[in-house]
């Protein structure tokens, strides 16, 4: 079977461009879930739920003839196939984060009909411990739907999070609920009036840990 002609708004602007790469249903989400690292096509259908096996098999070989993602094989004993981002692919980073952020005000109350992954809060957290000036570290955030690991300020080429614990000891621990990272994401609160208010946990020894939880702060400050 011949590949899908390119569709194309057929525009010299470099949006309706990126649209022509990335505008497709699924497209964007794909990538959300590929800033996890390299994954193969049943975890990645799992984790969409709501696309067919045809549309994301299709989207999938699109990305790699536009140099989004490339695929590879696992050695032995794995020997699946998995998919992962290109240096093409993981620049979208921001760009994700800036329509998350926008579309945040969308959020509101949790729908009978939505699905929700923890990791799905990956990205606006990123942004809070990016504006709390957390630095470079990997931050465990455990949601009661689940666990997942940001890394924070290391994902310019690798993973920007990570689905489970975090492997090893992280350097800060987040503890909080779906309802907090949402209002996060919204710009309701900053990270450090959230862990004030009680609505966030922060335990750990390292840098992200200590920028992210005011009463460390506070006593550095009363040292001076």
């Amino acid at each position: 079977m011949s590949p899908r002609a390119r569709r194309s708004y057929d525009q010299f602007c470099s949006a309706a461009r990126a649209l022509d790469a990335v505008g497709d249903r699924w497209t964007l989400l794909i990538v959300r879930e590929l800033l996890a690292g390299p994954r193969r096509y049943t975890d990645l259908h799992a984790d969409l739920p709501g696309v067919s096996t045809d549309v994301l098999a299709s989207r999938l070989k699109d990305m790699e003839r536009d140099g989004l993602t490339t695929r590879r094989r696992l050695p032995p004993p794995a020997a699946a196939y998995v998919y992962e981002l290109t240096a093409r692919g993981r620049a979208l980073l921001p760009v994700l984060e800036a329509l998350g952020a926008w579309g945040a005000a969308e959020l509101g109350e949790r729908r009978p009909t939505d699905a929700v992954r923890a990791h799905w809060f990956a990205l606006p957290l990123l942004r809070a411990l990016r504006e709390a000036g957390a630095g470079e570290g990997v931050v465990e955030v455990r949601l009661e739907e689940g666990t997942f690991h940001l890394y924070a300020g290391e994902a310019e080429n690798g993973p920007a999070y990570g689905d489970g614990p975090a492997p090893g000891e992280p350097d800060a621990r987040l503890v909080l609920d779906a309802g907090t990272c949402a209002a996060l994401g919204r710009g309701e609160t900053g990270l450090r009036d959230a862990v004030r208010a009680g609505r966030v946990e922060v335990t750990g020894d390292g840098t992200a840990a200590e920028t992210t939880d005011p009463s460390v702060m506070d006593l550095d400050e009363a040292a001076f």
